[in-house]
């Protein structure tokens, strides 16, 4: 049987800071059927909240699904660098 060797390595995960992070929000209220109306895609959640508050305001619909997306990149720990 062949023999693997895994080994650790630390990584630090962070926030891609040269993408900017987008936002959404889309109405799932209803009864029977979700509502489907959608916010748009935004890189601030400013707007989406609005956009939420004057959906409520127009339609009285109380419930929403939010997505947030980002990138990140995974940096070695800088121990790593040192041993090098």
């Amino acid at each position: 049987m062949p023999r693997r060797t895994f080994r650790y390595v630390p990584f630090t995960i962070t926030q891609d800071m040269s993408a900017e992070p987008e936002y959404e929000a889309r109405c799932v209220a209803g009864d029977e059927a979700e509502c489907g109306a959608a916010s748009g895609t935004h890189h601030d959640p400013g707007p989406v909240e609005e956009w939420q508050r004057k959906h409520t305001q127009n339609t009285g619909h109380r419930r929403y699904r939010r997505t947030f997306g980002d990138y990140a990149e995974l940096q070695p720990s800088p121990y790593l660098t040192e041993l090098n």
